[in-house]
């Protein structure tokens, strides 16, 4: 076959390729008008009935090369997409979807505007243990010019025998520590009984990675209104998230902070696995801030750093971390947690990276 004939039959491809685009187009064009008088008659818009009669008819007037199987495949993804163009897109895409709405969702924490385009660091103890204890890293996150705190309450552990957290005390005792060093306070709750108690002492509530489809929790979150730290569950996928998130959403609740903080692979270097690429795809899908919490993703202190540096490089609006006064005798992830100097290092070199900018540190 000569180079001409090769591409007058290209030619011909083109144009039939252009018959097509028409005749899909005009398929869809009808199908929508299938749709607005079936939805005028309160009628079901999938009829299957009726795309077995088109398929069974496809498949009689078949006469190849394709096989019929073939041909009914690419014809049932016709009809599945013309089904789609029935649905109204606006109200058929998730309240926490980019479709929805396509300016970022900004959530106001005492001042501290998170998603507003300012990378701001989130930071304490894993486990409130007493109140000198969090007193002493409230006053060293201050004098840094952080203005958010994290400390657990109630602590899930996958052992029933290892701490538990001080529960109501330790809700209390963030209260205390928030109102003295004018912070706001970031803590977990695990049941949606608890949920008035962490509205009279928290700025933000946290759901953990272990109840992120605990849906009756989500729905109680949606039901406040303090803002929310949704966190990635620890097997979950970035659908599975979003659709935690939508739980919270469909309630009333539109302030939520979503959270990558790594998920479990065959990977043992790290506790778990650190979705870099979760940022920038969250971001993409969705209007809300995204944080990385790169403690409970590593588990090592010695990587905080650079998974620190990773998250604000890709578009994070936040880092999370956790300080203790002496990680050596804390009561829970002591091999994950800095101590005060380690953490003032942390963001000195974090500073000088130029991916963070401190905020006003006060004197010594």
């Amino acid at each position: 076959m000569s180079n001409e004939q090769l591409e007058e039959l290209r030619k011909q491809l083109d144009e039939v390729n252009d018959q097509l685009i028409d005749l899909i187009s005009k398929r869809a064009e009808l199908a929508q008008e299938v749709g607005r008088v079936k939805a005028s008659q309160g009628l079901n818009r999938f009829d299957p009935v009726r795309e077995r009669k088109m398929l069974d008819a496809i498949a009689a007037k078949n006469e190849g090369p394709f096989e019929t199987s073939t041909v009914q495949h690419i014809f049932k993804e016709i009809f599945k997409a013309s089904l789609e163009l029935q649905e109204d897109d606006h109200s058929k895409a998730l309240l926490v979807s980019r479709k929805r709405k396509q300016e970022d969702t900004i959530v106001e924490v005492r001042g501290e505007k998170i998603g507003d385009g300012e990378q701001r660091i989130i930071a304490g103890p894993c486990s409130v243990e007493s109140f000198e204890q969090v007193d002493e890293v409230a006053a060293a996150l201050k004098k840094q010019g952080i203005k958010l705190m994290r400390g657990g309450a109630f602590k899930p552990r996958t052992s029933p025998y290892d701490f538990q957290g001080l529960g109501e005390e330790g809700l209390r005792i963030l209260k205390k520590v928030s109102e003295k060093h004018d912070l706001a306070v970031i803590s977990e709750i695990v049941t949606p009984h608890d949920m008035e108690k962490a509205e009279e002492y928290l700025d933000v509530i946290q759901i953990g990675a272990r109840n992120m489809q605990n849906f009756e929790l989500l729905k109680a979150a949606g039901k406040t209104n303090k803002p929310i730290l949704l966190k990635r569950g620890l097997s979950a996928t970035i659908k599975e998230l979003i659709n935690a998130a939508e739980y919270i959403n469909s309630q009333g609740n539109g302030q939520i902070i979503l959270c990558e903080r790594g998920i479990r692979t065959y990977e043992t270097a790290t506790r778990n696995t650190l979705d870099i690429s979760a940022v920038p795809i969250l971001k993409q899908e969705t209007h809300l801030p995204v944080l990385v919490d790169v403690t409970h993703s590593t588990g090592r202190r010695d990587l905080l750093l650079p998974t620190a540096k990773a998250a604000l490089a890709v578009g994070a609006d936040g880092v999370m971390t956790e300080v203790h006064p002496d990680p050596a005798v804390a009561l829970s992830d002591s091999a994950q947690q800095m101590d005060i100097p380690q953490f003032e290092e942390f963001l000195t070199k974090l500073t000088e990276s130029g991916l963070y900018k401190r905020g006003q540190v006060t004197a010594k």
